[in-house]
């Protein structure tokens, strides 16, 4: 069962850089939480392709899922912005081009947590 909506929903998206092709996979990863969590929340894409826009975004990495304009699993403080494909480690230790999902699931609902029902 999913859940209406409400009008406050915050803006829910996956950056992108076009160099990477883990977006695709990372979108259906994140619906898929959104939809284990009971939110009805649409996924936008944002394409980030300059080091400009790379670096006001604060982009490490693609594909990076946002929620209302923030990471939601921030990477250390020393990492630089720019446009290559990121790295995310599993919580079993394994490198991986999309985040643990667990991880995920934890960063989505707290950071979507006003918003469930």
């Amino acid at each position: 069962m999913t859940l209406p909506v409400p009008e406050s929903a915050p803006a829910v998206e996956i950056w992108a850089w076009s160099g990477c092709p883990s977006h695709e996979a990372a979108g259906e990863q994140v619906a898929a939480v959104l939809g284990e969590l009971g939110l009805d929340v649409p996924v936008g894409l944002r394409w980030v392709e300059t080091d400009d826009e790379a670096e006001r975004l604060r982009f490490v990495g693609s594909p990076t899922v946002v929620v209302d304009g923030r990471d939601v699993l921030p990477p250390p403080p020393e990492t630089p912005p720019s446009l290559t494909c990121r790295i995310y480690r599993r919580r079993d230790g394994r490198i991986s081009p999309l985040p643990d999902p667990d991880d995920l699931r934890e960063a989505l609902s707290g950071a979507l947590g006003a918003h469930a029902h």
